[in-house]
């Protein structure tokens, strides 16, 4: 295996971290016969992955949180952008839930979030 000698910065890390979770979910889809388009630039859309089931497109955005509890309160981030699906990742567990997008604050394993 090559070694890798390039110093990255943490906010590059960051970056990383964060597309290897949009690219996990993109991987599990097309496993499961989704079309699955991951935009360019995302900026002020909040569409980390965009699916299609060849009628119907869902805009869904991604987030990992650095915890063990399913109790983690989380809070929107997505303000007023049109997304149908939230997907949180655990950094620390293996677990995750998708949701529908909320307003405020709400727990990663609130009853309308599906583990």
């Amino acid at each position: 295996m090559p070694l890798k000698t390039l110093h990255t910065s943490s906010e590059a890390k960051k970056h990383y971290k964060s597309v290897s979770y949009e690219t996990l979910l993109a991987s599990w889809l097309l496993q499961d016969g989704w079309e699955v388009f991951m935009p360019m630039i995302d900026h002020g859309m909040k569409t980390d992955v965009l699916i299609s089931d060849g009628s119907k497109f869902y805009r869904i955005q991604v987030k990992s949180v650095e915890c063990f509890d399913e109790n983690t309160v989380v809070t929107d981030q997505w303000q007023d952008a049109q997304i149908d699906y939230v997907i949180y990742f655990s950094r620390c567990a293996n677990w995750g839930y998708i949701a529908p997008p909320f307003k405020g604050k709400r727990r990663v394993n609130h009853i309308e979030h599906v583990r």
